[in-house]
């Protein structure tokens, strides 16, 4: 019951996450994404053990659509930030939640909460963060994929901050979270520094591609950014030694320590590198989509995930939070279909319109009746054919 409970939510709420790890924006995370995803896969396993075949075909279909659409909405090609990498691309921090003024998520703005007043939003596409090596670090893509090596690429020339301990990472483009470059602290404003929990991620990744030495090296950062205990701190200061701050370069800076998350992240990599794989990598998404290339035959069109087009030859799924009848034409209303929604185990209410066959350039057009409450939406939306290979 747990599981399912458990999947029930992130079916429910995902692929949309209401706050990323940083607890700081809502939006199309791939660090989310990827933990989305590999739970649903793994969710599903065990409810196959459980001979629970409805609810595992529902998990396994969601985690195949929402792995299909984490490029269309992370990756970003043609930037300035790509340029000055040398790469064509790269996976950025988060993407906002879809509107209707988007063609896609990463065309739209994120606000960083940590910067001033009148320098908070900046386009998702200029925001790099070394969260999409979770995308690895849980399995859903190869370590040497072409987009990753991108990314990895973008984030050293953005992010990598090289110290007399080794190299440390900042958290993501233009974060404000960290003293001021004077050294005061923190107010609501200020500058991000290095975290060395990004050591030990980068570390995993190191060994995922196959790289121990390297993710050893890495340790060995990890382990001397640790302060007076052997405690671990959430940041290191990255600036000249200000003795009247206490702030001493490659020491650890006025950020909480001990940072639990991080010596949580030390233990794993002394696991990993003992074993010489990434001890806690799913095996779900490795099997299914970097080996299988697993491709989802859907799309799914719900309230907090309002898609504007589907690629040729896919099912449109809608997914509904209460009964629902999807009123809806692919001829401008010529003429009408009503498909009436089904709830399934894990109390969303689905239904598949049959649009596979209809031709590029052609546009769904759909409203709602709430049966329930015996009331029309009154807001018409659309889906428009793309071509075959659109994400």
């Amino acid at each position: 019951a747990m599981i399912e409970n458990a999947a029930a939510y992130v079916v429910r709420n995902g692929p949309v996450t209401g706050e990323d790890r940083w607890e700081e924006d809502a939006g199309y995370s791939p660090f989310t994404l990827a933990v989305e995803i590999a739970g649903l896969l793994a969710a599903a396993d065990m409810l196959d053990a459980c001979g629970k075949n409805e609810p595992t075909n529902y998990l396994r279909e969601t985690a195949d659509c929402w792995n299909d659409q984490i490029e269309r909405w992370t990756y970003v090609t043609g930037t300035d930030a790509g340029a000055k990498a040398g790469v064509e691309g790269y996976y950025v921090r988060i993407a906002p939640p879809d509107d209707g003024g988007a063609a896609s998520p990463k065309d739209g703005f994120v606000p960083i909460k940590n910067r001033p007043p009148a320098d908070t939003d900046r386009p998702a596409e200029a925001i790099i963060s070394p969260d999409a090596l979770a995308l690895v670090r849980f399995g859903l893509r190869a370590a040497d994929d072409p987009r990753i090596l991108n990314t990895v690429k973008a984030i050293d020339a953005e992010l990598r901050c090289d110290l007399p301990l080794g190299p440390l990472w900042y958290r993501y483009s233009g974060d404000g979270y960290g003293e001021h470059e004077d050294g005061s602290p923190f107010d609501g404003t200020g500058q991000g520094r290095p975290w060395p929990l990004l050591a030990g991620e980068r570390a995993h990744y190191e060994l995922a591609a196959g790289r121990k030495d390297r993710a050893a090296q890495l340790l060995e950062t990890f382990e001397r950014s640790a302060g007076v205990g052997g405690l671990l701190p959430e940041q290191v200061w990255d600036r000249p030694d200000t003795p009247d701050r206490e702030l001493w370069l490659g020491k650890p800076s006025g950020s909480a320590m001990p940072l639990v998350w991080a010596h949580a992240e030390h233990i794993k990599l002394l696991r990993s590198l003992r074993d010489g794989a990434v001890f806690d990598l799913p095996p779900q998404g490795v099997e299914r989509y970097i080996k299988g290339k697993t491709v989802s035959p859907l799309r799914t069109w719900r309230f907090n995930n309002k898609i504007r087009s589907i690629p040729a030859g896919k099912l449109l799924r809608v997914e509904l939070s209460a009964p629902g009848v999807v009123h809806w034409s692919s001829d401008k209303w010529l003429t009408v279909q009503d498909s009436r929604t089904a709830e399934n185990a894990f109390g969303i209410h689905l239904v598949d319109l049959p649009v596979n066959r209809l031709q590029q350039g052609t546009t769904i057009v759909f409203t709602f009746f709430w049966p329930e409450a015996m009331r029309w939406e009154n807001v018409d939306f659309t889906v428009a054919i793309d071509q075959p290979n659109g994400q």
